[in-house]
């Protein structure tokens, strides 16, 4: 289907909730999508570009032809969304990579059983504990267990490798007996695996007196080494108690979700609370979404709890989403009991909020580098702009005047989004008989670009694009410039202010605007390279103004032309330090009859003085 005729079936759909399916040429499901009311949802992808992000234009470029489903209530379509996008794996979704439920610790069966981590229980013969909420905090679990009992990690399998071969690593490491030495108690291995279960089981005081006692009767035999293991023991499972009480029991009593969208990457986190403390922490980096922040909170909660057989029985969100009550419908009704799902706006629960809005962010700033933010923001304008490439090198151009005198211009070179001061350039207008802004900036950009074809090495390299301070007349005169030179396939846009001088929007020659407000990131760098450029043609505007100041009280002193001037503003750094000095302080600078012609014109009564005392 055409552009205009996807349009037109958009505009034909009923004011209803359901489900939109959009596909590509292959029928491939790209993106699957709820909407309280299909007309108006499926219109918006179909209407003005310049609104959307290039992840949403890219995926519009895309479909081929769309599908809905209409369903009687937002509840059913939340549902049926969260099915689809499950089955389909729709690529212009959002996705979680890891959406198999919460984790339980595996304790297999047989003689020299192994701890594991696993992402459901089953009916094999195998003990299970849990579940628990975070698979990193859980495996840790596991890791202390193993170093506090010194349980084997290794691959080797038991009884069958016993004294094949030398102990590994870890037993001369002292984290392991070494259970693979001819020589060992195998025996101890029953012990220790049942010390481990029986912490799991929350009897922390019954292994600790047990140990303790052994450790008493060692030492009382004068085995002390043997008492220090012992005693190393009994500290490693201490602390160890410590992290248990943390994700013991079977669920969290309260979930926050936090969410940070980055320029480059974004963030989903959620803290895992239980009794009032910090339990674990799960987070997963993503993608960019195109959607708002609302919808991809409502999306990725709906998938990370979703299917789960266990549940908190509170869950905190960032913001209020549509979606709200029937999220915890469907939450209630996975699990047959209450499932609240609640957006603080004060209080304690908003702090945790705001603590796991900072856990996403800390984890977006780790992932992502500084050149990383650069790139993608770059790559986001030249697709916003229809650039065949993201704009490496970016020029800036601003006309600073007073009237029609001091008309002064400035040009700013960006790379990648970061300035590169040595680049920077101002020039000074000629023949310019009124200010003109049109005819300003047509001859700013003519002048720097037949720099460029004349050779000059300062202006040797050529912008990707050309970023002007005004509107579509400015960019006119500057695309007007360059077509001269035979360089009008340089891009040039303006950029177009509000009311609080910030740029809203860049704009073509043609007066066609594209808003860049909706990526805060692209709108923040704009803006930056704007407020960048007016300063520097500010700056070398007051620059010439105090120029003119300063030269104009020692012009009009008679005898003293440029070469004295300059040797007085050296010497004496300011036309007031000149005004105030004594003739002797004048004549160490410049001639005898220049000090005094100096002098005179700064002490007029002085003079007249000894004028009235001549005879």
């Amino acid at each position: 289907m055409t552009f205009d005729e996807l349009r037109d079936k958009a505009h034909a759909l009923p004011l209803k909730p359901g489900v939109y399916i959009m596909q590509n040429a292959a029928s491939e499901v790209i993106y699957v999508g709820k909407a309280k009311a299909l007309k108006n949802r499926v219109s918006q992808y179909f209407q003005d570009q310049s609104r959307h992000n290039e992840k949403t234009r890219a995926m519009v470029s895309q479909i081929d032809h769309f599908d809905v489903i209409v369903v009687q209530s937002e509840f059913e379509a939340l549902v049926l969304e969260c099915a689809l996008i499950k089955r389909h794996q729709p690529r212009y979704n959002i996705l979680l990579k890891d959406s198999k439920g919460f984790p339980y610790i595996r304790l297999s069966p047989g003689e020299y059983p192994r701890f594991s981590l696993v992402s459901k229980a089953e009916d094999d013969g195998a003990r299970y504990f849990g579940p628990y909420g975070s698979r990193g905090a859980s495996q840790g679990i596991i890791d202390a267990l193993r170093e506090a009992l010194r349980l084997p990690s290794c691959r080797r399998k038991f009884p069958r490798d016993i004294g094949k071969e030398r102990p590994c690593l870890n037993f001369h490491m002292g984290v392991c007996d070494g259970y693979c030495r001819l020589e060992m108690d195998q025996t101890q291995y029953k012990r220790s695996t049942d010390q481990a279960v029986r912490l799991l089981e929350g009897r922390l005081d019954e292994v600790m007196d047990e140990l303790t006692a052994e450790m008493e009767l060692a030492a009382e035999e004068l085995r002390f080494e043997k008492a220090a293991q012992l005693r190393d023991r009994i500290r490693s499972i201490q602390l160890l108690s410590k992290r248990q009480k943390a994700v013991a029991g079977s669920l969290a009593d309260t979930d926050v979700v936090g969410y940070h969208r980055g320029e480059a990457k974004s963030c989903f986190v959620v803290l895992h609370y239980i009794g009032g403390e910090l339990a674990a922490k799960d987070w997963e980096l993503l993608a960019v979404p195109m959607e708002d922040e609302q919808t991809t909170v409502s999306t990725l909660a709906a998938q990370y709890y979703g299917g789960r057989g266990q549940l908190p029985r509170q869950i905190l969100l960032p913001c209020d989403i549509d979606e709200q009550v029937e999220l915890a419908r469907m939450l209630t009704e996975a699990v047959g009991r209450k499932v609240e799902v609640l957006t603080p706006q004060r209080g304690a629960k908003m702090e945790l909020v705001k603590l796991a809005r900072e856990n996403a962010a800390e984890e977006v700033l780790r992932a992502t580098t500084a050149e990383e933010r650069r790139s993608k923001l770059t790559e986001a304008l030249g697709v916003l702009l229809g650039l065949e490439e993201p704009p490496h090198r970016i020029e800036a151009f601003d006309i600073s005047n007073t009237g029609s005198s001091d008309i002064v211009a400035s040009m700013t070179v960006h790379i990648d989004g970061r300035p590169l001061k040595r680049d920077y350039r101002h020039f000074k207008l000629k023949d310019m008989p009124h200010a003109d802004d049109y005819a300003s900036m047509e001859q700013v950009v003519e002048r720097r670009f037949r720099r460029y074809l004349d050779g000059d090495e300062k202006f040797g390299d050529l912008p990707d694009l050309l970023l002007i301070d005004g509107g579509a007349g400015q960019v006119k005169a500057a695309q007007e410039a360059l077509d001269k030179l035979g360089l009008g396939d340089i891009p040039a846009y303006g950029m177009v202010k509000d009311g609080r001088h910030r740029t809203r929007a860049l704009e073509a020659g043609d007066g066609r605007e594209i808003g860049i407000q909706a990526n805060q990131a692209l709108f923040a760098m704009v803006g930056r390279i704007q407020e960048e450029t007016h300063r520097f043609a500010i700056e070398f505007h007051r620059q010439q103004q105090a120029g003119h100041l300063k030269g104009s009280a020692l012009d009009d002193i008679p005898g003293v032309g440029p070469a004295r001037k300059a040797q007085l503003l050296k010497g004496f750094k300011s036309v007031k330090a000149v005004k105030g000095a004594s003739l002797e302080e004048l004549a160490a600078v410049v001639p005898q009859n220049t000090a005094q012609a100096v002098y005179r014109h700064f002490h007029p009564a002085e003079n007249q003085e000894g004028k009235d005392e001549t005879p």
